[in-house]
């Protein structure tokens, strides 16, 4: 069987597997995995953008810049103390990270958000490598006119292919090109969600912005709670509910009991190579055992050149995940509802929902 790696580098291929991860060595017991301790957020703010303070004399530490307001202008800022915020620098993180790795054949670099996107210039690169079209715009614009004619002809091309799936736009021309973060970050994170990123965002981010305000003469600030990521299910735009996202907010108790089926469900027939699985959340992250259950329930052998027996890499990973919804697809079941990444990130609804169909289809199968 043939299929075509689902994965960023097409020179990727399997590496030679050393003395110790032999084929053999692989199927003869248990895969060991450290279960990673998985963040349990909580949202301590209440409403989205609400406004924690009534507009009042600034008492906020401000920027000489941000004083400089004409009557009734407005100017939004991060709040300091939300800048430091450990998740929000994880998101920053991951998404110069994405951006990179997506241009690396540009020769782009992004360091700093604010400085490098502005100008609409790594934008364009972003969307003609995501979107695999050229815009018609100029390769390179000075003056302010230009970039801005430049950012618009590229936000233009971004709007249509968001606003049919629902995104709002919550970033503009002006907020873009004026280094505003908060509206890089939301254009940023609807890309990486609509073009399907191989990475993870870190949920429920929120930050509080200030808002300063020059009336009568005077600067006045208020507080509000921006909200820059949900879950990756709701910015994916997968809003129908299944059993399994009432199994983990009303049924708890019963999750253990249907993790403890999968459980003999699998092992029925991993055991017929020597293998056992005991956890759920971890043993199938690398897509091994995924792959090597479909050849099982299919009964056929999956060609190791198709597969990394022993996967080092998230790539790696991602491939063998992607690979394994791809021989359930040819086994006549629907597209998997998860994401593949989703699978390697140990998100066990996503492992579930996974594992579940198969049980549903395979149940009988001996």
């Amino acid at each position: 069987m043939s299929s075509t790696p689902a994965v960023r580098s097409p020179t990727l291929r399997p590496h030679r597997m050393k003395k110790d991860d032999s084929f053999l060595g692989k199927l003869g017991g248990t895969l060991a995995r450290k279960k990673k301790a998985k963040e349990v957020t909580d949202l301590q703010e209440e409403g989205k953008n609400a406004i924690n303070a009534p507009m009042s004399p600034a008492t906020t530490d401000l920027h000489p810049e941000d004083t400089l307001l004409e009557e009734n202008e407005e100017r939004t800022m991060i709040d300091p103390h939300s800048k430091e915020d450990a998740k929000f620098k994880e998101l920053i993180k991951v998404l110069i990270d994405w951006i990179n790795d997506v241009l690396v054949e540009e020769r782009i670099i992004v360091k700093q958000l604010e400085e490098d996107v502005y100008d609409g210039q790594v934008l364009q690169k972003l969307l003609e490598k995501l979107a695999g079209r050229r815009l018609n715009v100029a390769e390179v614009t000075q003056s302010e006119i230009g970039q801005k004619q430049k950012l618009q002809t590229v936000l233009e091309a971004v709007h249509d292919l968001l606003r049919p799936h629902g995104w709002t736009i919550k970033w503009n021309v002006d907020s873009i090109h004026g280094k505003n973060l908060i509206s890089i970050l939301h254009l940023l994170v609807a890309l990486a969600m609509h073009f399907r990123a191989p990475i993870r965002l870190p949920e429920h981010v929120s930050v509080q912005v200030v808002v300063v305000r020059k009336r009568e003469g005077l600067l006045h600030t208020a507080h509000v709670t921006e909200e820059l990521t949900t879950t990756t299910e709701m910015m994916m735009g997968r809003f129908e509910r299944d059993a399994f996202d009432t199994l983990f907010d009303h049924a708890p108790d019963k999750l253990s009991v249907v993790k403890k089926s999968l459980i003999t469900f699998v092992n029925k027939h991993l055991n017929k190579l020597n293998l056992e699985v005991t956890e759920l959340e971890t043993q199938f992250a690398d897509g091994v055992y995924l792959v090597l259950l479909m050849g099982l329930l299919e009964d056929y052998f999956v060609p190791l050149h198709n597969f990394y027996l022993t996967p080092e890499s998230f790539d790696q990973k991602v491939h063998n995940v992607s690979f394994a919804f791809e021989l359930m697809q040819d086994g006549g079941l629907k597209k998997p509802k998860a994401r593949p990444e989703d699978v390697v990130n140990l998100d066990l609804k996503s492992t579930l929902r996974v594992l579940y169909n198969l049980f549903t289809k395979y149940k009988n199968v001996e």
